[in-house]
């Protein structure tokens, strides 16, 4: 394995990536933007620590085989790495699952292949589990035109994801027809879905996967969905009420201040409980499949399946340019991080 530095090592899911890493038998560079949060973390694991803002990277990361980029908002981290990596000739991997974040850095594809670059966006919960379904019910009806996923994810999220999730307030939500990305209401579609533990009720998401299951599979339709009680669906109504004030940047300023201040995230205990099941299916128009797994808690697997592609790319076993997860390694990926049960197709009893 190569040289791997860390960015934004120090937030709550960087930490658990960085400490994976560690455990792993990797030695990182940890890295960021806030000098006491770095060195103290650096001091604890007994790592490297480098300090630099965005605009520095060019001159940062020469030294490194691969960036792991734990620093969301990836809208604002991702791009600037991502072009001193090509500069530089260094892999570069996230765990985003913002799709303006996939879409743009799939138009990096070319430089990145003549640099000799993988750069792999959405190594994490979102969207390993969902791409490798994706890749895996492609593969079972190679005809699909249609294909439908979703997740019922228990043991609660990270101050990221909320953070994430109130950047979007107010643009309503994103499905794929025809391979065209198409803006829909929020909450624009309900669903009952067996996960895997029984019918929910389900709503769409603008998850990752409108991306990045499109460029996986070909697949030209796209629609993911997430299990969703009253409460969450009655938000989504809302949302659709209140668009354009949710818009604001006072509205999402306040919102994310109160989540730095009030959400620390799952503890182990939490994580060590928590798990996911992953739905998808797959139709012609004719004929339906369905499969499903099993994950254990997302921020947990993000930390795992983040290291295991990052192994992989750093052992050459990616393909250069812009990788999805199940593009550059196959359906079978989340089969190797640990805790996965799966898959389980719905008409072979497994």
């Amino acid at each position: 394995m190569g040289d791997l530095l860390i960015y934004g090592s120090y937030g709550y899911t960087g930490r658990l990536v960085a400490r994976e890493a560690v455990d792993r038998g990797f030695e990182p560079v940890l890295a960021g933007r806030d000098a006491d949060a770095v060195t103290a973390q650096a001091d604890d694991l007994d790592l490297p620590a480098r300090v630099f803002d965005l605009d520095e990277a060019g001159n940062r990361l020469a030294d490194v085989d691969a960036v792991l980029n734990c620093a969301g908002p990836f809208s604002t981290t991702a791009w600037p790495l991502v072009e001193a990596c090509v500069d530089t000739g260094t892999h570069y991997l996230d765990i985003t699952g913002e799709i303006g974040v996939f879409e743009k850095l799939r138009r990096r594809d070319a430089a990145a292949t003549e640099a000799g670059v993988t750069l792999l966006p959405g190594a994490g919960f979102d969207v390993v589990p969902t791409d490798c379904l994706a890749a895996h019910l492609a593969a079972r009806l190679p005809d699909a035109t249609g294909l439908e996923l979703g997740f019922d994810a228990q043991g609660g999220v990270g101050p990221g994801t909320l953070r994430t999730g109130i950047q979007r307030l107010g643009r309503g939500g994103i499905v794929r027809q025809s391979g065209r990305l198409k803006e829909v209401p929020a909450g624009w579609r309900t669903r009952t879905i067996d996960f895997g533990r029984g019918r929910r009720r389900a709503v769409t998401v603008p998850w990752g996967d409108v991306s990045t299951a499109y460029h996986t599979t070909g697949v030209p339709n796209v629609v993911v969905y997430m299990a969703a009680g009253r409460g969450l669906r009655l938000f989504f109504r809302a949302e659709r009420l209140l668009g354009p004030a949710l818009k604001s940047d006072a509205v999402r300023g306040g919102l994310s201040w109160l989540v730095d201040r009030t959400v620390s995230g799952p503890d182990e205990a939490a994580r060590e409980q928590g798990f996911a099941w992953v739905w998808g299916e797959a139709t012609n128009g004719s004929k339906t499949v369905v499969s499903r797994l099993r994950t254990p808690h997302p921020i947990t697997l993000t930390a795992r399946a983040a290291l295991e592609c990052t192994s992989r790319v750093l052992d050459g076993d990616a393909p250069t340019g812009f990788q999805t997860p199940a593009g550059a390694f196959g359906s079978e990926l989340v089969l190797d991080v640990e805790g996965v049960y799966g898959f389980k197709d719905e008409d072979d009893g497994r």
